[in-house]
């Protein structure tokens, strides 16, 4: 794969005052919470980038730099030459560390999370594959606690209300049409845990379960879909606002069948998912994707399975079997993409470095544009005072070398 070749690093967005972004007010510092404060670093605000910025965290929190003093008691990180960004949100991820979110116990899916916190993902969202409709309501149930427990973010169900027609890696003997009833019982499997749902809105009951989704307050997206562009419209004037991996187990653009990509490209209320890892997409695809709909309304998203930060061999994806082979994985037998690999910290560098988009577009993309459509933003996706202490420190050629969540740090880029 070549999704962690280093490249020429772009030049450095132009940096702006460190008042360019607008606070939130931050609590009162808690007695006794410690304080660590980063320094040296160039850190990337909502309104720009900041050379020699200042980070400080109280607690679990971030807070003001202006409001603390230079002489404050702390613990001191010098990150001379390093990048401070927002901690990554992962909207669409199976697995890692060879756990699936789909299978496995409560402690296989915790090594799967942690796993990806380990490469920068300090929010995700597990995403489960095609099964029967009990198999993923007890599975729903389960993720639930976990999510309770804030170790995720929720449940994303990719399946099994999807096109035969473009399954991809999933069961075609499992798929169903989008049933509201159906939909709703999954739904509510999660208790109140269910973020998002893939489906194929030109299937019978599709545009009846979008309109569903969105009453429930669950996000729609459509996707592994069949759809014309006039049926994609619809589906986005029902409610429809993600687009589950754009490209990836849908109908090309075609110049007389424009197809789901435009319509999706096309809408403001939309954001697109976009798997970079040099497999799923060509480099001139993502860029006509980031062009037309820009940092705010992309999400990079792993679409990760098991092998994520495990190694090649042989894994299951639901009741298929895969075989990953030099990072990349393919259903045995036809050879299937299969999900991927991929870790959000060299989806990172592989944006920058390789594909040359703005460091600023990239921390939109994989952390405050998530953030937003999750309705998270008030507590992650940024570095602003009172919200959540995670983040991740970036050497200078785009390199994972720490991550703190919540104020603890998963990676300590002191490390030898």
């Amino acid at each position: 794969m070549t999704a962690t070749d280093p490249g020429s690093a772009p030049a450095s967005p132009a940096a702006v005052p460190l008042t360019a972004a607008a606070p939130t007010p931050a609590p009162a510092r808690a007695a006794g919470a410690p304080r660590t404060v980063l320094t040296g670093a160039r850190v990337v605000l909502p309104g720009g980038v900041v050379p020699g910025g200042r980070v400080v965290v109280e607690g679990s929190r971030l807070a003001d730099p202006a409001a603390v003093p230079e002489d404050a008691p702390a613990t001191v990180v010098d990150l001379s030459g390093c990048w401070v960004v927002p901690g990554f949100v992962d909207l669409h991820n199976h697995g890692g560390g060879g756990a699936s979110f789909s299978s496995g116990s409560v402690e296989d899916v915790l090594r799967g999370v942690r796993t990806h916190r380990a490469h920068g993902t300090t929010t995700l969202v597990a995403s489960t594959v095609t099964g029967d409709l009990d198999t993923l309501a007890r599975r729903a149930s389960m993720l639930s606690e976990l999510a309770e427990d804030g170790e995720i973010a929720g449940v994303h169900f990719e399946g099994p209300f999807i096109s035969p027609c473009r399954k991809g890696a999933h069961s075609e003997e499992l798929l169903r049409e989008p049933d509201p009833a159906e939909v709703r019982k999954l739904v509510e499997a999660a208790r109140g845990q269910a973020r998002m749902v893939t489906l194929a809105a030109e299937l019978p009951g599709g545009v009846d379960s979008v309109r569903m989704l969105k009453e429930m307050g669950v996000i729609a997206a459509v996707g592994h879909t069949d759809a014309t562009y006039e049926q994609t419209v619809e589906a986005i004037e029902a409610g429809a606002t993600v687009a589950t991996h754009l490209f990836n187990a849908m109908p090309p653009l075609a110049h007389r069948a424009p197809g789901p990509v435009t319509a999706l490209l096309e809408d403001e209320r939309v954001t697109v998912e976009l798997i970079d890892d040099g497999v799923h997409l060509h480099p001139g695809a993502l860029g006509l994707a980031f062009r037309h709909a820009g940092g705010a309304r992309v999400a990079l998203i792993t679409d990760a399975m098991d092998a994520a930060g495990f190694g090649d061999g042989s894994y299951r994806l639901g009741p298929l079997e895969v075989e990953v082979v030099d990072g990349v994985a393919r259903l045995a037998g036809d050879g299937t993409i299969a999900g991927s690999t991929l870790t959000l910290d060299r989806a990172f560098r592989r944006a920058v470095t390789l594909d040359g988009l703005p460091v600023e577009e990239v921390v939109a993309a994989i952390s405050a544009t998530p953030a937003r459509l999750l309705g998270l933003d008030d507590r992650i996706g940024s570095l602003e005072p009172g919200k959540d202490a995670d983040l991740v420190v970036l050497d200078e050629e785009f390199a994972l070398r720490g991550v703190m969540r919540k104020g603890a740090w998963v990676v300590d880029p002191r490390r030898d």
